[in-house]
């Protein structure tokens, strides 16, 4: 499935995202040369509807086709066929963002093309490692860490002072690299923001000329950490909806509007008139404690404790193949480790 290029391949400059399938052939790992010797690598496309990253790298390279880049690049452009039809991945396929080494499951042939990059990459001493996405609902632009060393919180407040260390979902990119090199997520906002776009690829070319990244402590006054301790999902078989729809479960019809924001106890997320309609919270050991974060009081499922989403979403279809979003508490600078 991989297509490996050791240069930038004839027509990706002025191709559209609908376009890279025919373009590529497929997913495609792409090295560009650069001054040094190790280099950055940037992933985009993991899920076809999250166009933004693209869009920033393609601008990049058309600005620096005639001249050299700051230092050695590789690009993986994960799901083209999804993104041919704005799909976060085709009917059939994994999630592109669960099947990186160290995720649940495998024996597939993404997850076999996942190990693959992730080796030949290993071989290439890697400077450190960027996966571009976007946001289904409103979110600030932040950054994302699967380790609090010192040098991973520098390069995600390069991006934002906003930054979230989580460990699960498990078969991450982030994660997959984290034991390579410094290692980030970052979230551009919405598909199809200008401004996400541009913040993009204005991170990735000042990653491209960092001579190294701190290992000292960041300063508290440049960053707010946050820690998500739970992912919130639905039941299966419950049909949901937003309003005043006639479901199992009706969301408020804002529910992104609460993202990053420090919610009180008592806030309200959504209805029900079932007796089975509930929200499940699964923790990082994967025990469902919606019990901790959830009360059910006349029809109304309220937060049982303060709280801050991330990633909430009025999308159904991302309800059902992922979850509804996050749940964060601050994290402590002083337990962030050293590198």
């Amino acid at each position: 499935m991989l297509k490996v290029f050791q240069q930038l391949p004839e027509g990706l400059l002025e191709a559209d995202v609908t376009e890279l399938a025919d373009v590529l052939g497929g997913p495609a790992l792409i090295h560009l040369p650069g001054r040094g010797e190790r280099p950055l690598f940037v992933s985009t496309l993991l899920h076809g509807n999250e166009t933004g990253g693209f869009f920033a790298l393609r601008a990049l390279l058309r600005d620096y086709r005639d001249r050299e880049l700051p230092r050695p690049l590789s690009v993986f452009i994960g799901n083209p066929a999804a993104a041919r039809h704005g799909l976060r991945a085709l009917p059939g396929q994994p999630d592109y963002n669960r099947v990186w080494p160290g995720g649940e499951g495998g024996g597939t042939p993404e997850h076999d093309m996942m190990t693959r990059v992730v080796g030949e990459m290993a071989e290439r001493r890697l400077f450190a490692s960027i996966d571009l996405h976007n946001n289904s609902g409103i979110n600030p632009h932040y950054a994302c860490v699967n380790r609090t060393g010192q040098s991973f919180l520098h390069l995600a407040a390069l991006f934002s002072r906003t930054v979230v260390y989580f460990t699960r979902p498990r078969g991450v990119q982030s994660l997959a690299f984290a034991p390579l090199c410094p290692a980030v997520t970052v979230e551009c906002g919405r598909t199809g923001d200008s401004l996400g776009v541009s913040h993009a690829r204005e991170y990735v070319e000042a990653a491209l000329h960092l001579t190294r990244i701190p290992d000292h402590p960041v300063a508290s006054h440049d960053i707010d950490v946050f820690h998500t301790v739970a992912t919130v999902t639905v039941p299966a078989g419950l049909t949901i909806g937003f309003g005043a729809a006639d479901t199992d479960l009706r969301f408020i019809d804002d529910l992104d509007h609460l993202n990053f924001r420090e919610l009180p106890t008592g806030t309200t997320l959504a209805q029900t008139g079932s007796v089975a309609g509930r929200l499940q919270a699964w923790d990082d050991s994967g025990r469902d404690v919606g019990g901790r974060y959830f009360a059910l009081d006349d029809g109304q499922i309220r937060t049982a404790r303060p709280v801050m989403p991330s990633m909430f979403t009025l999308d159904p279809r991302i309800i059902r193949e992922d979850c509804v979003g996050y749940l964060m508490e601050r994290y402590p600078l002083d337990l962030a480790r050293a590198d």
